[in-house]
């Protein structure tokens, strides 16, 4: 039995869609009181809408994680709101595809500026506050693509994801006497909408290489930063959980076949 982690304040970054909502999500549910950030005021404004009734409160923040300002912005007025943050979920993120031969300088800053910078600046801005928690929590959604896996089209995203985890494992030092843990979760095939738009023949060929024989949902995600963020993982830093269903386990579709 975890306990409860009703009262405490989380901002999610990219919130208002995809895993960042799910994330959201499951942590209104448990009565977590919740900012989600993102770029785009309609998504964040139906997210919010959507999200209302649960335990917890959720409020939206129109803020740029990749601008530092805007970073400590987000942390103000959440503390603002809710009278502190005791979890920061860094999860806003971007995958563009493109051949490593086309990428330009701008399409490496943009996915590095976002999935990295962003990450370290939203965690910077918290500081203060998730010390002042005493149960401070950073839970990063990186991603298998990067740090385990490879996949053509995303050498930048995957050297992004990457470098999130060695961020992490050295933040995890610096804050460990804070009684700040630092961890991450690597997602594998989740269904989104952006993913649900590729039609059924893709999704049923992309879960063929899943062993579980499905892809993830985006509260299989929130199910695992909800841990992180938990009393029962004080323990636990610097860590990263692959949550795939297996899919990094075979060796070749062979061996999928075989089950």
């Amino acid at each position: 039995m975890f306990t409860s982690l009703q009262g405490r304040t989380a901002i999610v970054t990219g919130g208002s869609k995809g895993i960042g909502r799910g994330i959201a999500e499951t942590f209104t549910r448990a009565g977590v009181d919740v900012v989600i950030t993102g770029r785009n005021s309609d998504d964040l404004d139906r997210t919010v809408a959507a999200l209302a009734g649960l335990p917890g409160r959720v409020s939206g923040i129109s803020a740029d994680i990749c601008d530092p300002e805007d970073s400590r912005r987000a942390v103000t007025e959440a503390v603002r709101r809710y009278g502190g943050v005791d979890i920061v979920c860094a999860n806003a993120g971007i995958f563009p595809s493109g051949r490593l031969e086309d990428l330009t300088p701008d399409d490496i800053e943009a996915v590095l500026a976002v999935n990295f910078k962003g990450t370290v600046y939203i965690v910077q801005a918290a500081l203060a506050a998730l010390t002042s928690s005493g149960h401070g929590r950073v839970v990063i959604t990186s991603s298998i693509t990067g740090p385990i896996t490879g996949y053509p089209g995303w050498s930048h995203y995957g050297a992004s994801k990457a470098a999130q985890l060695g961020f992490l494992r050295t933040a995890a030092m610096e804050l460990a006497p804070k009684k700040i843990t630092v961890n991450a979760v690597l997602p594998g095939n989740i269904v989104t909408d952006g993913l649900g738009e590729m039609g059924q023949e893709y999704l049923d060929q992309m879960a063929s290489a899943v062993p579980a024989g499905r892809l993830g949902s985006v509260a299989d995600i929130g199910n695992a930063a909800l841990f992180f963020a938990t009393d029962e993982a004080a323990y636990i830093t610097g860590q990263s959980l692959v949550v795939d269903g297996g899919q990094i386990l075979p060796e070749s579709h062979l061996a999928i076949a075989e089950l």
